[in-house]
């Protein structure tokens, strides 16, 4: 089965009317939730994404995590996946080949 990632959710078109007209599997969550994740009011959007996200049988990325703090944050609000240079910074061609030699 091919799956779907919508990504940039909560931007531009990628909104929540979206979610039940698309064949949608994964939703990845805009960098700018991620940037202001210690704010209340930016906390409990989030929180409640995954949690709609997940209701729906979705799957959940953070994208741009930067920091323990940020991982720690997500890892406790459940999100599924999360990517971004606090696991691995962009590779050149050159260098992912080293990598998996």
């Amino acid at each position: 089965m091919t799956k779907t990632v919508l990504d940039d959710f909560g931007t531009g078109y990628s909104s929540l009317g979206v979610l039940n007209d698309l064949p949608i599997h994964t939703i990845k969550l805009d960098k700018k939730f991620i940037d202001k994740i210690n704010q209340d009011s930016d906390k409990y959007m989030v929180e409640a994404i995954i949690q709609l996200a997940h209701k729906l049988k979705m799957s959940v990325v953070a994208e741009g995590l930067e920091t323990e703090e940020q991982v720690e944050q997500f890892q406790k609000l459940n999100c599924d996946y999360a990517q971004g240079f606090y696991y691995f910074k962009p590779l050149t061609t050159t260098e992912i080949e080293n990598l998996l030699l």
